[in-house]
C-alpha cells in the first residue's frame, strides 16, 4: 500500500477508480439496518460468513440473476419483507455522488485516461443510474470516463489478480503509469501486487483531496 506523495507526477497518464465510497457516496450501515427490521437473522452475521462467497460474490461476479439472488438471500436471512422490501434494503446504502464530484471526473478527464472499476451487481447499478439520472441528470455514468468495468459484467472481482491484469492489458496500460484508488485495503493491495500505484481513500476523505496530495489535480 503506498504512502501519499510517493509518486512521480509526470510519470502518470492513467487513473483508475472505484465506485463506491470513492464516487459514490455510501452507507453499508444503512443497508444494515433496513435488512435487520424484517429478518430473523443478523445481515452483517450472514455477510461475514461463507455465504459472502457463494453468494455476495456470485452476484457480484454476474454469475446469479437478480431474482435468484433475492430469492436465497431471503431464505438465509428469514426475511419476511417483500421483494421490494429487499431490493429497497439492498439499495439503501447508495446515497448519490454530489454534483461536484463530477465536475472533478470531468476534469480528470481531460488530463488523464480515465477509468471506472467496481465490484458491483446490477441491482446496484440499476438503482444509481436511476438516481444519477433524477438528481444530477445524467444519463450514463460511462460518459466520465474512458471505459466502465463493472464486475458483474465482466465476470471478475477485485482484489484478484486477473481483474487488473485484465483492465491494463485490455487498454494497453503500463502498471507504472496507472494509479489505482480505491476504500478497500485488500482492493489497494491487490492493484499494489500488478505494480499499479494503489492509494487507499482513507474514511472521511473526499476524491478531491486524495488526488490534491498525489499532486493529479
Amino acid at each position: 500500500m503506498h504512502h501519499i506523495c510517493k509518486i512521480i507526477v509526470r510519470h502518470i497518464k492513467n487513473i483508475i477508480f472505484d465506485l463506491g465510497g470513492v464516487i459514490i457516496n455510501l452507507a453499508p450501515e444503512l443497508t444494515t439496518l433496513e435488512f435487520d427490521k424484517l429478518s430473523e437473522i443478523p445481515f452483517q452475521k450472514a455477510f461475514n460468513s461463507p455465504l459472502k462467497t457463494q453468494l455476495f460474490d456470485r452476484f457480484e461476479k454476474g454469475q446469479m440473476g437478480e431474482v435468484d439472488f433475492f430469492e436465497k438471500l431471503k431464505k438465509e436471512l428469514r426475511f419476511h419483507g417483500s421483494y421490494q422490501d429487499m431490493l429497497k434494503a439492498w439499495n439503501a446504502m447508495l446515497l448519490g455522488v454530489p454534483d461536484s464530484r463530477l465536475d472533478l471526473l470531468v476534469q480528470a478527464k481531460l488530463n488523464y485516461r480515465t477509468f471506472l472499476l467496481s465490484n458491483t451487481n446490477e441491482a446496484h447499478v440499476a438503482a444509481f443510474e436511476n438516481d444519477l439520472y433524477h438528481t444530477n441528470g445524467v444519463k450514463h455514468l460511462s460518459d466520465y470516463f474512458e471505459e466502465t468495468y463493472y464486475s458483474c459484467r465482466i465476470g471478475m472481482i477485485k482484489p484478484d489478480r486477473e481483474i487488473f491484469e485484465f483492465v491494463l492489458h485490455r487498454n494497453k496500460l503500463k502498471a507504472s503509469e496507472t494509479v489505482f484508488i480505491d476504500d478497500s485495503p485488500q482492493h489497494v493491495k491487490g492493484a499494489g501486487e500488478c505494480s499499479i500505484n494503489a492509494y487507499l481513500m482513507q474514511p472521511n476523505m473526499d476524491i478531491e483531496e486524495l488526488l490534491e496530495q498525489l499532486r493529479l489535480l
